[in-house]
């Protein structure tokens, strides 16, 4: 087996992450300039299709300034972002659960986001040395199954996300060799709502610490050998 996890709000509570990012913009930027910087993030994502902070700041910085105090606050927001305290920002039990999937089969991060920001978030938190350096980071992972396939080829895959939408997806397309593992964590998954739109994943559990307790080994056979 191959034990594929995803990062944000997964292993990693992004959510906090965000939340104190737009308390330190609007701290050093004030309340209009955070607003704009947020405007532009959610113009970049509907274009690109993932988050990207240093991508929105790039564009931020092609805005109008006022001065040497304004540019030196962006300079400072690049080392805040890069320089954040990801580690202590992951869910209680995450490096647990990769270590306990490990003994099953091989772990390997597969996420969606930038080549600079989103690789330093799965350094500086430990998860990429928890993993050995198995790290993929795509555009739309869902569309890249057959590169993942390729790089780590497995009888089973296991996809652990708190994306329905892409759980879903990727279901369409490996069927019966995946097993769906839906962690009810950060904003996305709690929204009812947008949950109900796809299929019901193989295995909820409502903290990703809860999967070292689980015997896997079971999912071998059939998808949805819970316990």
């Amino acid at each position: 087996m191959v034990f594929l996890l995803d990062v944000d709000n997964t292993l990693l509570d992004n959510d906090r992450v965000t939340a104190d990012l737009r308390a330190y913009l609007e701290t050093s930027f004030g309340a209009e300039r955070a607003m704009r910087y947020w405007t532009i993030f959610e113009e970049l994502r509907t274009e690109m299709g993932y988050a990207d902070y240093l991508g929105a700041l790039q564009r931020y910085r092609l805005q109008p300034d006022d001065g040497i105090t304004h540019h030196q606050q962006m300079l400072l927001m690049s080392s805040f972002l890069l320089e954040y305290p990801f580690a202590a920002r992951l869910f209680a039990g995450a490096i647990n659960v990769i270590r306990h999937l490990g003994q099953f089969g091989r772990t390997v991060i597969l996420s969606d986001g930038d080549v600079v920001f989103q690789p330093r978030k799965v350094q500086r938190s430990g998860i990429w040395d928890a993993v050995e350096g198995r790290v993929l980071i795509y555009i739309h992972k869902e569309q890249m199954l057959e590169s993942v396939e390729r790089l780590y080829p497995a009888q089973r895959y296991v996809m652990i996300d708190d994306k329905v939408r892409l759980l879903d997806a990727m279901k369409s397309i490996w069927r019966d060799r995946l097993t769906t593992v839906f962690p009810r964590q950060g904003h996305y998954a709690l929204d009812a709502a947008a949950v109900a739109k796809y299929r019901t994943p193989d295995v909820t559990v409502e903290q990703i610490g809860e999967l070292s307790t689980i015997d896997v080994s079971r999912w071998r056979d059939s998808p949805r050998a819970a316990p």
